[in-house]
């Protein structure tokens, strides 16, 4: 910890997020590490780190960027990757991982940020925090990478709920939609509805009715329905936000990152098959250091718990520092934008009771 001395020199900063400094593969050093990262390169954020004391006190001293911008609030119990939801949800209350949903739902810090078990995660996230009026199904959303200016599309859900009806399928259009707005900057974002095929008359009937509910929303909440895009066009520059069931989202999710390992792998493999291969290596490394870094997961690495009362960022379970990092960035451009308060008054907008059942909902604007 910083003396007081220490942080009484040291502004206070605009954006507190807080940190499960226990859930990750790589333990509390590479969380530790990861903060310091983001500390040395942001002056505007500060943390609340939640694990055992000693043990992050130690890590925390070692770091003379996070002196008196690094609380530690001390908690003993750490929620294991294999750990049941269930038994979590009776048994975790002095974990790390509660410990910090808890600082956000205080209002102590404005996202949580943990590399911890995705389920128990969702199912403290729901207990402590609760869904926003109005939500039915919370959803996870990731950035994927895209043809697009901006280098990423957003897709959701991938796996909080693997169902999802139509108004929950229009849910997750309106809160996709405000997250490109806050986290990608995009003023009108593009929408699409992933299908088997961009004909009308194709998918499920809980596609179709979702299908006419997401265009009737369209013009009041100010983003362009492109209809059903298919899975090529996940990664393409025809859409910015996809939306899908937590089913299919996770399938796709997990396939595109089985594939890009394996053509890793498979480019390796080439590039060393031959002396000549080698020599081509040499050549093209800098192209080959500019692919690795734009494709690289450690530098999107975040999925946000979109539909609650607080914004939860879950970083990968094997996150480095460099991954941490890019999960504590993406949080504070959440948290500096207040976009907890703008998606829900974005979904409370979509929500509210109609005079008449045939007319477009309110309008709601300031970049919502």
């Amino acid at each position: 910890m910083s003396s007081a001395s220490d942080q009484a020199n040291i502004p206070a900063p605009s954006t507190v997020i807080s940190v499960d400094a226990m859930g990750g593969d790589r333990g509390p050093a590479a969380v530790v590490a990861g903060i310091a990262r983001s500390a040395a390169k942001n002056p505007d954020i500060g943390f609340i780190l939640h694990g055992p004391e000693d043990t992050l006190s130690r890590l925390v001293a070692k770091k003379r960027v996070l002196s008196g911008r690094c609380e530690i609030r001390n908690a003993e119990t750490v929620v294991k990757m294999d750990d049941k939801p269930s038994h979590v949800m009776r048994r975790g209350k002095g974990s790390s991982m509660w410990s910090a949903i808890e600082s956000v739902r205080n209002g102590d810090a404005s996202v949580c940020v943990s590399c911890g078990n995705t389920g128990a995660l969702m199912a403290l996230s729901m207990v402590r925090l609760r869904k926003l009026p109005g939500v039915n199904r919370p959803a996870i959303a990731c950035l994927w990478p895209s043809k697009n200016r901006g280098g990423f599309n957003v897709m959701l859900d991938v796996g909080a709920d693997i169902r999802a009806d139509a108004d929950d399928l229009l849910q997750y259009a309106l809160m996709g939609a405000s997250y490109a707005r806050n986290g990608l900057a995009l003023s009108h974002p593009r929408i699409g509805l992933l299908n088997v095929g961009t004909e009308e008359h194709k998918g499920r009937a809980e596609l179709k009715a979702a299908h006419d509910l997401i265009a009737a929303n369209a013009k009041s909440n100010d983003y362009e329905f492109v209809g059903f895009v298919e899975g090529g066009d996940i990664p393409s520059a025809k859409v910015d936000v996809i939306v899908t069931d937590g089913f299919t989202g996770n399938v796709a999710l997990k396939t595109a990152e089985g594939t890009a390992s394996l053509i890793s792998q498979l480019l390796r493999a080439a590039f060393n098959h031959t002396p000549l291969s080698r020599i081509a290596a040499m050549l093209a490394y800098t192209s080959m250091q500019r692919l690795k870094k734009r494709i690289d997961p450690r530098r999107v690495n975040g999925g946000v718990f979109l539909g609650l009362n607080g914004t939860v960022v879950k970083s990968h379970g094997s996150a480095d520092a460099t991954g941490i990092s890019a999960a504590v960035k993406l949080a504070f451009q959440l948290g500096e934008s207040g976009f907890s308060e703008r998606l829900a008054a974005r979904v409370a907008s979509a929500t509210a009771p109609r005079q008449d059942a045939g007319a477009e909902g309110p309008e709601v604007k300031d970049n919502l």
